[in-house]
Formats: C-alpha cells, structure tokens, sequence
C-alpha cells in the first residue's frame, strides 16, 4: 500500500498564493523613477539656489521675505482691455509715494506684478507699504488698468521681522517633526525598517520641494507657511502608510518563515495593496474638490498635498519594501 504525503505545513512555500503581484520582478524600474525623480528634484533645488532673483532652495513667498501684497479686480464687462506686465512695471517704477517719518521710501522698481484670470485680475508683490502709500499706489494705477472694484481690493502686510520669525518657526517646526518621526521609527522596528522608512520620508519630501523648485522657476511659484504644513502632512502620511506594510511584512515573517524574505514581502504588499491604493484615492479626492474649488489662497496648498502624498503612496509599496531584502542580506 502507498502512503499518501504528509500535508504541507502552513509556514511552507506552499502557503504563498498562486496569483499575487510580484512587486520585487519589478523592483529596477521602481528604483530607476525614483532615481530620475530625485535627480531632477535636486537639479531644481540647485538652480534655484544659484539663481540671482531666488537665492534659495524655493522661491520665498510673502510670508518669509516680508512686504505687500496688493490684489486688484478690474471693472470690464464683458473683456478687459490688453495690460501688459511691462506697463504696469513701468508706471511703478514712475511712482512717486509719500514719506513715511524714520523710514525710507521704498523702491517699487523691483516689484513682482502678475495680470490674472485674463487681465480681470493683477497681484503686485511689493516691499513694505504703509496703508497710505498703498492707497496712493492703487489710486496711481487706476489710469493704467481703469476701474477697479471697491470689493475686489485685497491688501496685506507682512512686515521683515515676522517674515524671518515665521521662516524660522517653519524651518525648526519641519525639524521637529521629523525628527520625532525618526525616534519613533527607531523604536517600533529594527534598524534596516527604520532606515527604509526614514529614506522613504526624505524621498517623498524631497521630490514635492523639487516640483515647487521647478515651477518657481519656470512659473515664479512662491512657497509660503502653508507649503510647510503640507511637507508635514506629507511626512506623517507617508510613515503611516509605509508602517502599514512593514507590519503585515512582520506577520507574513512568523506565518512564512520557512520561505526568502523577497517572496514574504510580495506576499506583503499583495496583501495591502488594495488597502493603500484605497486610502490614496479616498484622500486625494477631498484634496482634487480643494484644487478645484477652494480659491486662489488654497490651490498650490493642495497641489503640495497630492504631490506629495502621490509620491508617498508609490514609495510605500515601490521602494521600501523593495530594498527590504537587498539590505537585510547586506
């Protein structure tokens, strides 16, 4: 008589399922977009710092450098008359403003001056201005860009040293908090975890500052106290997501331990990747109606946002635990 086999036990190479989707066949392909991403991130960072007018990793925005910020809404009917950025510039640079006693008059030559919305609208980012030299500047303007609406006027004022503190305040708050991050990783998983997901951290926020690098550059986007919230948001949502999957990768090391590590951690993200793709999609959605919907003051608020947390998404499930078994046997 033949004896029939002894069943398989359940930490076998057996217990893996048949079908799942074997991130780690893929795993150069991941690492070579996020190589290229950061490249091109860095490249950004680094032509701003070297650019004259920046001066800086990312263009500063009102809320570090200081100054005014005057929004203006034509009166037009139908079409707005054509009004170019030089000529509005040009009648700047011409404007005489009233002395302020102990202070020097500022110099609007050097004034930042975009024409929005098809010339319905005009931002002027100017140096400090007292409420009346603001007054006397718009009433100047007025023959240049025509009526304006009385409701549609919007002016602010930051002066140099709360411009400063806040850059400070925002830098040593992003500092905290990752290190906060760093200490609580190091504690809850072994070394090679912890570094993984530190290094995942620094590639998501890396690459949302490179993209605003970029368009401050090309676009003259500025980066203000709200762009810092954003890189924090970022953080904690890239950890959470990345904590997620390292612990059914613990699980799935006690249930397959008899299996390599590479197919473990397949195992893993097959397992929580419906679970993270949801959550992504769930969270990008209420961030898509922000874009779209929430104004003018939110928009690039939520552009930082699913940046960030897109690139947060794809190196929680195409690069940490792709690099898992490669540094685990080093």
């Amino acid at each position: 008589m033949v004896s029939s086999p002894a069943p398989v036990p359940a930490t076998s190479a057996a217990a893996i399922p048949i079908r799942y989707m074997r991130i780690s066949r893929h795993r150069r392909l991941a690492w070579i977009a996020s190589a290229i991403a950061c490249g091109l991130s860095l490249l950004g960072l680094v032509l701003c710092w070297l650019n004259p007018a920046i001066g800086l990793p990312l263009k500063p925005g009102l809320d570090f450098t200081g100054g005014t910020q005057i929004q203006v809404e034509r009166r037009c009917q139908n079409a707005c008359a054509e009004l170019s950025v030089s000529q509005l510039q040009q009648r700047l640079s011409d404007l005489s403003l009233p002395a302020v006693p102990g202070e020097i008059t500022p110099n609007l030559s050097s004034s930042s001056v975009q024409v929005l919305d098809g010339g319905r609208s005009l931002l002027l980012r100017l140096p400090a201005l007292s409420a009346e030299q603001s007054t006397v500047l718009i009433e100047d303007l007025t023959p240049v860009t025509g009526p304006l609406k009385t409701s549609g006027t919007s002016i602010n004022t930051i002066g140099p040293t709360l411009g400063s503190r806040l850059l400070r305040g925002s830098i040593v708050s992003l500092l905290v908090s990752f290190a906060a991050i760093a200490v609580y990783i190091s504690f809850m998983y072994n070394g090679v975890f912890a570094f993984l997901a530190l290094l995942c951290l620094a590639h998501d926020v890396l690459i949302t500052c490179g993209v605003f690098a970029w368009l401050g550059l090309l676009q003259g986007i500025e980066v203000d106290s709200l762009f810092a919230v954003s890189l924090i948001t970022v953080a904690g949502y890239s950890v959470t997501d990345t904590v997620v999957i390292y612990d059914r990768i613990r699980e799935q090391r006690k249930l397959l331990a008899d299996v390599p590590l590479i197919d473990q951690v397949d195992v893993a993200v097959d397992a929580t990747l419906t679970r993270s793709l949801y959550t992504s999609l769930t969270t990008l959605l209420p961030l898509f109606g922000l874009l779209f919907f929430g104004g003018s003051s939110l928009f690039w608020f939520a552009v930082a946002l699913i940046v960030g947390i897109g690139v947060g998404s794809w190196s929680s499930i195409g690069l940490a635990p792709t690099l898992l078994p490669v540094l685990s046997r080093r």
